[in-house]
């Protein structure tokens, strides 16, 4: 039987977790975690369907070591191309991805029916999102077909943002070029007059403010943040969440474990949880 204090098990390819981790501590503040960034191998976007399944393989059976009693994948590529892979390999542990979560509050967000979707290479070709969305949205539409005040079927825009990882593992959070980058990505999505956008992946948070700046009246979904209500609501509906400890001290109740220390980790990790990660257990995978 799974014991309610034992921790969740959170992993990304890079510190872009972080900010999914950002949103558990929120809404789960007393739960036990332990943290698992891939940096030695980010980023995931890039690289092929085979390989991305091998990398979140080996980050599942490190959390399964931890005997976590729930894994996130803080990873909207893993989250994409191979969550299966990693339900698979954790059998009776639930797992939260990032993709269906984030998908249910856009078309929950959108008015006009336009939804753009950022993300690596790897979670936009694979159309994951864009499934989701219209599955949800057909549904909705069926469920709603007699109902003169449902909303219309919603419109996709994709767009990759291959850039936007290493510039934020590198801490070019409101850097010229970034926001330079940013435009240029963005072009199109402002062409087609979006009013929701989904930031699809987990390091896209970071680059909130700069994203802001340039598409001031589109209404930013965080998949992180949807992600941690859903593990909320999946604990409590199990009862598997630790009892509200007032004394509790986020500092001690996380374990952090890096492949590679990154530049500016300790800056970036200040910058997202409020207090900085000195001393990450460093650990091959």
């Amino acid at each position: 039987m799974k014991k309610i204090t034992a921790p969740i098990g959170v992993f990304d390819s890079g510190i872009g977790g972080l900010s999914v981790l950002k949103q558990l501590l929120r809404f789960l503040p007393s739960e036990n975690y332990v943290y698992l960034g891939d940096t030695a191998r980010v980023p995931y976007g890039n690289k092929s369907d085979a390989t991305v399944k091998q990398y979140a393989e080996d980050c599942t059976k490190f959390l399964l070591g931890k005997n976590v009693k729930l894994i996130v994948v803080a990873c909207n590529t893993v989250s994409a191309v191979a969550l299966n892979a990693v339900q698979k390999l954790a059998g009776e542990i639930p797992v939260i991805g990032m993709i269906l979560p984030a998908a249910v509050a856009a078309i929950q967000s959108t008015n006009n029916g336009k939804i753009g979707i950022i993300g690596t290479r790897a979670t936009i070709q694979s159309n994951a999102y864009s499934k989701a969305i219209y599955e949800l949205a057909t549904k909705q539409n069926i469920e709603n077909k007699n109902n003169a005040n449902s909303k219309n079927s919603v419109e996709v825009f994709s767009q990759e943002c291959p850039l936007f990882v290493p510039l934020v593992e590198e801490g070019f959070l409101n850097h010229q070029a970034t926001k330079l980058i940013a435009e240029e990505y963005l072009q199109k999505l402002i062409a087609e007059k979006i009013d929701t956008l989904v930031l699809g992946c987990t390091h896209y948070p970071m680059l909130s403010q700069l994203l802001r700046d340039i598409v001031p009246s589109v209404v930013q979904i965080d998949s992180g943040e949807h992600s941690a209500v859903s593990v909320l609501r999946l604990l409590a509906t199990q009862s598997l969440l630790c009892e509200e400890n007032k004394d509790y001290t986020v500092k001690h109740n996380i374990q952090f474990y890096v492949t590679d220390y990154p530049n500016h980790f300790y800056e970036l990790s200040k910058k997202l949880l409020g207090f900085g990660i000195e001393t990450p257990e460093l650990i091959n995978l």
